[in-house]
């Protein structure tokens, strides 16, 4: 058996590693290229959305929600009917701002 020189081998790689194909920077799109932030109204329609697939969907009053921006998202504080007379009186979303992903949230 012959045994391959540590100069071949080092000659083969060195071709390989040339023949990799790197992409030009200004051809690959950057990711904040493609990123655009939910307004308030956008947060809204996000937890209307949201809600119109819960069972209890009607005892959300919507039209009283107040919006927080919290950096990275909206925080959605939504009133329920049935808690009209307890503390918290308003259920939590969170929202966010990239994705426009809805969570649910415990309000503290």
């Amino acid at each position: 058996m012959v045994k391959p020189s540590p100069v071949l081998l080092l000659s083969a790689a060195a071709l390989l590693a040339n023949c990799q194909h790197t992409p030009h920077p200004a051809a690959t799109p950057t990711t904040s290229e493609f990123t655009t932030t939910l307004t308030v109204a956008d947060a809204r329609a996000a937890v209307a959305g949201y809600l119109q697939t819960q069972p209890n969907a009607a005892l959300y009053l919507l039209d009283s929600a107040h919006v927080t921006d919290n950096e990275t998202s909206w925080q959605v504080l939504v009133p329920r009917t049935d808690w009209a007379h307890r503390l918290p009186s308003r259920a939590r979303f969170e929202v966010d701002k990239t994705t426009g992903n809805v969570h649910p949230g415990a309000v503290k």
